[in-house]
């Protein structure tokens, strides 16, 4: 099994033939899955995500791919095939449009809507090509056939890719669901088509592969939903992500049988539920849905709310609604239902809204609590089943963290396949596919791009570190001025703390510190105010550390007396 080395270089040219695979996001991480092909020249570029950010990147809104390796061969992309409308393979790119705008997107019809709908946002117009499963289409000198899959969202594709390097499987997101809402099916029947053609590399969805068996059926949830309904003496909230359209017509099809009016609350949950809707992907009863001010003047038992918030975003409507900062407040005896997943980083923060809500009297169910979610990845059983029909001659596990990642391959070797043919790459991995067999061959950037409301990239992580040092340690001004022929102190400097705690006298021991810096620089012939004012800020900076074990953000303003 073969693994990246931090070692790895800039890969050599591509053999003549060859197929390079270069996973720019998803790999070690669970977001922003984007993955770059690239033969005879051509790039291809299937999905651009996002990552959503953890509590140590303060003020990023979301995680970019790093597009630096094509940023100067967007001419020779040819299209970004799109595998499902999730925003971990979407939300990318408007950004990467920005390079080039008439880059062809390939995509289904729910998936497409939902991007066109970004877009509009970014004010841009896109070209698009509506593709279904069965479909067979190329693009440069890449053949793509894309194959039905189940997921936690409708119209998800595999995508099958034939090069003259080799025929290479990607499933994108799925799982094996035997009884799909939808009664559509993962075509098990094409991935062995392709098994008997011959697949020479094996993308497969990590992101379950450390759990047994398979994962349940979407339908299998469908008691618990209904029970909540029934038993909510008052109001029933749901929270679910706003792609999530299975889920949220379960809740419809419930609220309906038990007489329940439904609001639509937050931006995306309403914008996403009318596309679907729209598409016939979402059956809505005729009456069902209704404004939220109609839903108001209803008895509180006739009441349902689906809105967005269940990751614990801080301006969404569920964590408003915790905080008292939303039209509708929590009330004892109203039902809150958590329709999704804890996406790892969350946890604190989906916790701290329960805490919240049960605070204000509301009953909140949740996976822990109740049957009310189901994961829309392939468990360990199902990953090996594939792996067994399509017996692949090289795999490489995508979408997963490192233990998600490890956990695959050893599935894919326990099934046959020869470990040196299970290749285990981060972000940035070269992976080339050259006379049928997949190997390492370098590394190109792959870091995290930031986007803090409209910069793009301006947040580095030394700007992440002074938001962190700034939201823990404190920060502490010094105003000194400074004798320009003596080198001295004209007077005492001034200090201006903010979250570092201090009084009157906290700062009289540093005086001395800064007094010794200063005449040790004035010997050595050092004048100038920033040199000055690097010395004053490591005087102030070693106080603090000694005398608090605290390291706040030093800003030294030096004046010339």
């Amino acid at each position: 099994m073969s693994h990246a080395h931090p070692e790895l270089r800039t890969p050599p040219a591509l053999p003549d033939g060859g197929l390079r695979v270069v996973p720019l996001g998803g790999l070690g991480e669970i977001g922003r899955n984007m993955t770059v092909f690239e033969h005879a020249g051509k790039l291809l570029v299937v999905d651009c995500g996002v990552l959503f950010p953890e509590e140590h990147q303060p003020g990023v809104d979301v995680i970019l791919p790093d597009f630096t390796s094509i940023r100067d061969r967007m001419d020779d992309v040819v299209a970004i095939v799109l595998t499902h409308g999730h925003e971990d393979h979407i939300g990318g790119v408007p950004y990467l449009l920005r390079e080039r705008r008439d880059i062809p997107l390939v995509g289904s019809r729910l998936t497409l809507a939902f991007l066109d709908a970004k877009l509009k946002e970014h004010r841009i117009k896109p070209v698009t090509r509506e593709v279904s499963e069965g479909d067979t289409l190329s693009f440069g000198p890449f053949g793509c056939e894309f194959l039905a899959v189940n997921h936690s969202i409708p119209d998800a594709l595999a995508v099958a890719i034939r090069t003259a390097a080799g025929l290479v499987l990607h499933t994108g997101d799925f799982k094996m669901d035997q009884f799909p809402l939808d009664q559509r099916i993962t075509d098990l029947r094409g991935f062995a088509r392709l098994g008997e053609e011959g697949v020479d590399l094996f993308l497969t969805d990590s992101t379950n592969a450390e759990v047994p068996g398979f994962t349940t059926s979407e339908g299998e949830l469908t008691p618990a939903i209904d029970t909540v309904f029934r038993t909510a003496p008052k109001r029933v909230i749901v929270s679910s992500f706003a792609s999530h359209v299975h889920r949220i017509q379960q809740v419809l099809d419930a609220a309906h049988a038990h007489g329940r009016k439904v609001a639509f609350v937050g931006r995306s949950m309403v914008r996403n539920m009318g596309i679907a809707r729209d598409l016939g992907y979402l059956n809505v009863p005729k009456g069902l849905v209704v404004d939220l001010k109609v839903l108001e003047k209803l008895p509180a038992d006739k009441v349902a709310v689906i809105c967005t918030g269940s990751q614990g975003e801080p301006m969404a409507a569920l964590s408003r609604m915790a905080n008292r900062d939303h039209v509708i407040r929590i009330e004892q005896g109203d039902t809150v239902l958590l329709a999704s997943s804890l996406i790892p980083g969350n946890e604190n923060a989906i916790y701290r809204i329960i805490n919240e809500l049960t605070r204000w009297g509301a009953n909140v169910v949740h996976k822990g609590n109740a049957k009310v979610h189901v994961s829309g990845h392939a468990s360990a059983g199902e990953l090996v089943y594939c792996y067994n029909i399509v017996k692949p001659r090289n795999v490489m596990p995508v979408h997963g963290e490192w233990r998600h990642l490890r956990s695959n391959g050893d599935l894919a070797i326990r099934t046959g396949l020869d470990p040196s043919r299970v290749v285990l790459a981060e972000d940035g991995v070269v992976v080339d596919l050259v006379d049928g067999r997949a190997t390492i061959t370098g590394k190109v950037p792959a870091g995290n791009v930031y986007v803090d409301g409209q910069t793009v990239g301006g947040v580095t992580e030394a700007s992440l570190k002074d938001r962190r040092t700034l939201a823990e340690e404190g920060v502490i001004t010094v105003v000194a001025i400074v004798d320009a022929d003596t080198g001295q102190l004209a007077e005492t400097p001034d200090f201006l703390a903010r979250g570092f705690v201090s009084d009157e006298a906290t700062f009289e021991a540093v005086v001395p510190l800064i007094e010794k810096a200063l005449a040790r620089a004035a010997e050595e012939g050092v004048g100038g105010a920033i040199q000055l004012e690097q010395l004053i800020a490591r005087a102030v900076g070693n106080w603090a550390h000694r005398t608090y074990r605290r390291s706040p953000m030093i800003i030294p303003v030096v004046i010339d007396a």
